[in-house]
């Protein structure tokens, strides 16, 4: 064969190498700044979750003092009903000669907290304290306080259970529907006083246990 053939055909072969190489080496470096961008846009992720976390962090802390500060003001609130009630239902013509203010009790891996408890030896009145009362509010102390009371208070299942919501603020009637629904209903008058607002055809409900 001609030798000037050969050579001709292992130059074209060789240049062929070169090339080849010479891409390989284009696209390694292409894969290494592929890698970095990824590297940088990870980068960039875990410094964004960093700070969506230390935003949370602050949500997490202004939201527990908001609670705090919605727990205090309505431990306020109970604090002021207090010492004006029982008077008020003995006025109505149901003495009072006791009373509890958070009294709360476990039963089967539930919980119920009564904001007051007035009782004497014949009844007791399961009050609601709402800064602002809504019929949700109303609908959540029948369903969860005074439906299932004797439940949670065997001792007192000889006793008559009334019920009453008091409050500051009101919406949607809610008094009105609390009134319906045989709930005494007591809000603040002169003198920082509750009143109770239900008037002389008022018959209240008589609550037990659910059956």
């Amino acid at each position: 064969m001609d030798p000037q053939i050969i050579e001709e055909g292992f130059q074209k072969v060789w240049r062929m190498f070169q090339e080849t190489d010479r891409q390989f080496k284009e696209t390694g470096q292409r894969f290494q700044e592929t890698d970095q961008r990824f590297q940088e846009t990870d980068q960039r992720f875990q410094e964004a979750a960093q700070r969506s976390k230390e935003i949370d962090d602050k949500f997490d802390k202004y939201f527990g003092k908001v609670k705090e500060l919605d727990r205090n003001w309505g431990k306020l609130v109970e604090a002021l009903v207090k010492p004006s009630v029982g008077e008020q239902f003995r006025k109505w013509g149901i003495p009072v000669h006791g009373s509890g203010q958070r009294v709360e009790v476990h039963k089967g891996g539930e919980t119920m907290e009564i904001d007051i408890l007035l009782k004497n030896e014949d009844a007791l009145i399961v009050v609601e304290v709402k800064t602002t009362l809504t019929v949700a509010a109303v609908n959540e102390h029948i369903e969860k306080r005074l439906k299932p009371f004797k439940r949670f208070f065997p001792e007192y299942r000889d006793r008559t259970v009334y019920g009453a919501a008091a409050y500051i603020h009101v919406e949607e009637n809610a008094d009105r529907y609390a009134y319906k629904n045989g709930l005494f209903v007591l809000t603040f008058a002169a003198g920082d006083m509750v009143e109770i607002q239900n008037d002389d055809r008022f018959e209240p409900r008589v609550w037990g246990a659910e059956t």
